[in-house]
């Protein structure tokens, strides 16, 4: 008897990898189920996967959790980068897909799997970081996607599990939503209008504390220790513990509109409290304890670094160079932000830090100056308008 053929499904729980799985069972495969969780699974999701895996015909199903490899490879340097796709989006579910496509690449190869399945459609992103993850590190391994290859429809993907006995809620919403530790997106309904926005009914967390408060984010060298004095060695729990106080006042909601890697344009909504609460807390601390040029060059390698995330080239060899930069320029942001935080909104307050700038012996910005005299600072004003009295010496009538 010819050896059935071993395939790891990207398993989601979802309505096209829920038919991959059925489908490649009842084609003759040997089906493994892998849900690679980068913190965006609850242990009741989790639960049902698994349930659902097996009724589907899996000869076994695994979670593959990453949450912790996620933040140590990519998050935390999204973090020391201030990486905003747009100065908007905070590369929210987007950035765990790499991760979740190394992890099924790392188990196929570790069971000896001949194909790879995941669900994606033909017409995003995913189906690009899935697919060249897969062939970058598990080359020789066959790419297996159902639902792009035959442009399968919702409706002959839910009568195909009806019909061999598969019954799950998978009714078309009018809004998809994923959901991540680095914030959710929102795709559908009034998004596919660009003159609209989303109602407030389309978001998944609301206002549920009106009274204003103060947030307060401790960080050593970039990292985040602290949150309102409370420490915290686990670095995803600390996330999630500001999540849940941004959340608790509906921070974070936005939309980004750019450019896919595909070459369309792309718009899609997010709510994101933790990210955007922790990256301009962090942003802040910098701009009291790094120098002018630290912070700009450290600007320019993030904004490269967000982009080959996004784009699906954190495999290209030069980004774990631009993390030894953005890991170096950290050594001296060490102290806490303080924000004060209210309903939709929030503002940064300031900073207390070993290593405040600010608090420089040579003079107070707009007071008095102590590292220079008056004669001082005239002769290097004149000094420094040279160039501009040699231009205009000579160029008299382009005068502004």
């Amino acid at each position: 008897m010819e050896e059935k053929k071993k395939v790891v499904v990207a398993f989601s729980g979802g309505l096209d990898t829920s038919y991959t799985v059925m489908k490649l069972h009842n084609d003759g495969y040997e089906v493994y189920a892998a849900c690679a969780n980068t913190g965006g699974f609850s242990e009741e999701q989790l639960k049902k996967n698994e349930e659902n895996a097996y009724k589907l015909g899996a000869v076994k199903y695994v979670t593959l959790d990453v949450t912790q490899e996620y933040y140590e490879k990519s998050l935390k340097y999204m973090i020391f980068g201030n990486v905003m796709r747009n100065n908007c989006y905070p590369i929210s579910v987007s950035s765990e897909r790499i991760f979740q496509a190394i992890a099924i690449a790392r188990y196929a190869k570790e069971i000896g799997a001949d194909a790879i399945a995941h669900g994606s459609t033909g017409a995003g992103n995913d189906q690009i970081r899935f697919d060249m993850t897969f062939l970058v590190m598990a080359p020789g391994v066959e790419i297996i996607t159902l639902t792009r290859d035959h442009k399968l429809s919702r409706k002959e993907e839910i009568d195909y599990l009806n019909a061999h006995g598969f019954f799950a809620d998978f009714a078309k919403l009018k809004y998809s939503y994923n959901v991540g530790i680095w914030g959710t997106s929102i795709c559908g309904g009034e998004i596919l209008d660009s003159a609209q926005g989303l109602p407030e009914d389309a978001y998944l967390k609301h206002v549920t504390q009106q009274e204003e408060s103060e947030l307060k984010i401790t960080f050593e060298k970039g990292e985040i220790v602290a949150v309102n004095d409370e420490h915290f060695d686990d670095k995803i729990k600390a996330i999630q513990k500001i999540e849940e106080i941004g959340a608790s006042y509906a921070i974070g909601r936005d939309c980004n509109v750019g450019d896919t890697i595909i070459g369309i344009k792309g718009r899609v909504a997010f709510e994101a409290a933790a990210p955007k609460l922790i990256i301009e807390a962090h942003r802040m601390l910098e701009k009291y304890t790094l120098s002018k040029w630290q912070q700009y060059w450290k600007d320019q390698v993030a904004n490269w670094y967000g982009m080959f995330l996004h784009e699906s080239q954190y495999l290209e060899p030069v980004m774990p160079d631009i993390e030894a930069m953005l890991l170096s320029s950290q050594r001296n942001v060490t102290g806490t932000a303080i924000l004060k935080l209210r309903p939709l909104s929030f503002e940064t307050v300031g900073v207390d830090s070993p290593n405040d700038l600010l608090k420089s012996k040579l003079g107070e910005y707009g007071e008095m100056q102590h590292g220079w005299t008056a004669e001082e600072a005239k002769g290097f004003i004149k000094v420094s308008s040279t160039p501009l009295r040699v231009y205009y010496g000579i160029h008299p009538n382009e005068e502004r």
